[in-house]
């Protein structure tokens, strides 16, 4: 068994960089989406406008709220089972304020969650250490929700230490390893906790106050929508995660600390333009798009998957301006009427909106549900018009159009996809990219270790090792391992590893010793059935 590596063109260097970047932004946010979730549901009930707060729209007033929410109180409250702790004492005995648990979970446990998993993915656990400490000293010199902090201080003190470590690597004597691993770690976070605090600090602080009033520029002009036009094109090409994670999940946490909601979780989030793509492709594609399509709009909108739409969108590239243009109505919708979401939601289904939508009240969640609605119309219509303009001409093309448009697609991209050689589909569709130098890698070994491996290792990875997984058992094969993960977490212990098209040429330089195999859909890939028959074959052969 064979695969073919083909060298990418120059320019594919900067995608491939920036894909990296985003990479290890999500990386960084996506385990602990559960911790912004616990946030967003505590601040949605305990919140003066909760749900359970003193302004409740519903008159559910419970009065333990004020201890949850913090900001001050009488020793009555303080008393309340399970109070914080107080910051100050006045001379009548009562406490003047105490942190609640709503603004120390975004203040303190949020950012250094980041920063610990910053740190384990720069150097394991003794990275998560350090970065956790120097973390903390940069909190406390800027007092706000420090998340942009913590994505650039926990790196930065986990290389640190992983730099200071190959000063003395080989050189302790034996029995004292422990000893100096914990002094010096604990010696570096202390010096990294204080330049956080005086120094790296307050730049942060002015960074992160220059993002927020270019936000705030583009609301008050009223431009907010035409973000879209780099977020839409970015997400196909699996360079969201950079702007998303590195820009707009900060922000919005700091706007919905304040506000109780923020926009700016909806801008990448919005389920609705993949929707109104993939009804359109349902309605006017051709082929094995038309027929794919209904399945995948199912998974995309309820499911969160937005990935599994970017195919449809790279086969016919046009339509990305009807992504643009329902992103943008979205985007307008929720800026024009104040809708918002009180955390992030991840995946972007349209569950999870809802319930991230639904502590603004009624309205915002009307609004919000207008937004997806007006995203996927605006979405719809304009790709049906361009794929009824160039139905003919793809029926005449070829029987199975999708295929020709994975073709079409590397061509336009300038970058031929890796593939096993005797996946018949891919073959077909290799000869359209330009080709500089090719090596061949030879499976030697059974293949017992099937991995899936996207940007996060989460949505669709794991649709697709579940799909894989299935079509094994169905012809006996239950002793092969099919799991996901992200492309970081690769560890070259795969036998076999499965990535979309645009993420291959990263995961081959995670595991180069693996046999690697470009698929243009999780959902439905043809060179599934390819992988079948051959783990069949070689159970059969005893290889």
């Amino acid at each position: 068994m064979t695969t073919t590596s083909t060298a990418a063109p120059k320019q594919n260097g900067v995608r491939v960089g920036v894909q990296r970047l985003g990479t290890f932004l999500s990386g960084m946010i996506m385990p602990n989406i559960a911790a912004f979730i616990a946030w967003g549901f505590i601040t949605m009930l305990f919140i003066p406008a909760g749900f359970f707060g003193a302004d409740s729209p519903f008159g559910w007033h419970w009065a333990p709220v004020a201890e949850i929410i913090g900001g001050g109180g009488d020793s009555a409250l303080i008393n309340w089972p399970g109070a914080m702790t107080a910051l100050t004492e006045g001379d009548n005995g009562n406490f003047q304020g105490y942190v609640g648990l709503v603004g120390a979970m975004v203040t303190y446990l949020l950012p250094l969650l980041i920063a610990n998993t910053a740190g384990r993915l720069v150097y394991a656990e003794r990275g998560g250490v350090v970065a956790t400490i120097a973390t903390m000293g940069v909190i406390v010199g800027t007092n706000i929700p420090m998340f942009l902090g913590a994505m650039i201080m926990g790196p930065l003190a986990a290389w640190i230490t992983k730099q200071m470590d190959r000063l003395w690597d080989g050189k302790i004597r034996p029995g004292f390893e422990m000893l100096v691993n914990n002094f010096s770690a604990g010696i570096l976070g202390m010096i990294l906790a204080i330049a956080g605090f005086f120094a790296f600090g307050p730049v942060m602080l002015g960074i992160s106050t220059v993002l927020g009033a270019a936000v705030d520029w583009l609301v008050t002009l009223q431009l907010l929508p035409l973000v879209s036009i780099i977020v839409e094109p970015a997400k196909v090409l699996f360079l969201n995660n950079a702007i998303n994670h590195g820009v707009f999940t900060p922000l919005g946490i700091e706007q919905a600390t304040e506000n109780g909601k923020s926009i700016l979780f909806l801008i990448e989030a919005n389920p609705g333009p993949g929707l109104g793509l993939l009804l359109a492709f349902t309605f006017f594609g051709v082929g094995a798009a038309k027929a794919s399509a209904p399945g995948a709009a199912i998974i995309q909108f309820f499911g969160g998957i937005h990935e599994i739409y970017f195919p449809y969108a790279l086969s016919k590239p046009t339509t990305i301006l009807a992504l643009i243009a329902g992103g943008a109505a979205g985007v307008t919708t929720n800026m024009l009427l104040g809708g918002g979401l009180g955390f992030p939601a991840a995946p972007g289904s349209i569950i999870a909106v809802t319930a991230a939508a639904i502590g603004g009240g009624v309205w915002n969640l009307v609004v919000v549900y207008l937004s997806v609605i007006l995203a996927a119309v605006v979405t719809f219509l304009i790709t049906a018009v361009i794929l009824r303009a160039s139905r003919k001409r793809d029926l005449a093309a070829e029987g199975d159009t999708f295929g020709a448009a994975i073709a079409q697609t590397e061509a336009n991209k300038g970058k031929k996809s890796e593939h096993l050689s005797n996946l018949a589909a891919s073959a077909s569709a290799g000869g359209t990219a330009a080709a500089a130098t090719s090596t061949t890698a030879t499976a030697t070994a059974p293949i017992q270790n099937i991995v899936f491996a996207c940007d996060a290792g989460m949505g669709s990875s794991a649709m697709g090792a579940s799909v894989l997984r299935n079509k094994l058992k169905k012809v006996g094969i239950e002793d092969v391992k099919v799991t996901n993960q992200a492309i970081a977490n690769l560890d070259g212990t795969a036998d076999l590893v499965i990535t979309q098209q645009q993420l291959t040429d990263r995961a081959k330089g995670k595991s180069p010793n693996s046999i690697h195999v470009s698929v243009d859909n999780f959902m439905n890939a043809p060179q599934y059935e390819e992988v079948v028959e051959m783990v069949r074959e070689q159970k059969e052969s005893g290889e």
